[in-house]
């Protein structure tokens, strides 16, 4: 089937269906827009169909060149669908990890938010990681940090968080002193670079409670010590008188 095309002083008029550039710009731009300024497989398919739009009927695109877009078209698919895997796969390994995100708003401002990744949720292409029950893009990853510094502040955490728990300083009684014990169990298994990571303030908190906490096993074992020597007292008058006198 032959093309038919207007003729108007011996040049070919555009009918519609001769190239129109202005038409093919403004819908790369289209397809750059719902990519996020990225052409993907969807907006490369997008151009594919708007160059078939505006082919010169005259001159229209060899089945080749479109069966070689095609193949192309293909190859991006499945390179993206494989990206796309692994990047699935790797965020998933990032649970329990440390991280650090770094989130722009709208208005350009930046804010880096830490944290432990308790969970990974995706949502159509998207990956998004949850810290301390809020969602973050997967792509805002800046870094991962290392296993010592993981343990270091679950062990911080994990401290001060018992700490908490406990009475304030002032109604503290004997009954409190199994759990202080723990505490500080706890804090002499840890290292220095561990430790580091309490604040200040947090480390002056534990003092006073490990303080406490040493008076009040001190003031035991003395009671003990005082039992005991009476124990003996008693024992050694008991036995002094064992003769007769005659």
């Amino acid at each position: 089937m032959s093309a038919i095309a207007n003729v108007v002083d011996g040049k070919v008029v555009n009918n519609g269906k001769t190239p129109d550039t202005s038409s093919i710009s403004k819908a790369v731009e289209a397809a750059k827009r719902e990519a996020g300024g990225a052409l993907d497989k969807d907006a490369f398919l997008q151009l594919l169909v708007t160059q078939m739009q505006y082919q010169d009927p005259l001159e229209p695109t060899d089945n080749t060149q479109y069966v070689s877009q095609l193949a192309t078209f293909s190859t991006l698919e499945e390179m993206q669908n494989m990206g796309s895997t692994m990047s699935r796969q790797s965020a998933s390994s990032l649970v329990g990890q440390y991280v650090f995100m770094e989130e722009t708003s709208a208005t350009g401002d930046t804010k880096t938010v830490e944290g432990t990744v308790d969970y990974v949720t995706f949502s159509g292409s998207k990956t998004y990681l949850s810290i301390d029950g809020t969602l973050y893009n997967y792509d805002d990853l800046k870094s991962v940090a290392d296993g010592d510094y993981t343990l270091a502040v679950k062990l911080a955490d994990t401290l001060v968080a018992q700490i908490n728990k406990l009475p304030s300083f002032d109604n503290l009684s004997k009954s409190n002193v199994e759990e202080v014990g723990k505490i500080v169990e706890a804090y002499s298994g840890m290292n220095s670079y561990q430790k580091s990571f309490l604040s200040s303030e947090e480390q002056n908190v534990y003092n006073a409670y490990a303080n406490w906490y040493a008076g009040m096993m001190g003031a035991e074992e003395s009671t003990e010590q005082t039992e005991s020597a009476d124990t003996g007292s008693t024992e050694e008058t008991v036995g002094e008188d064992t003769t007769e006198t005659v």
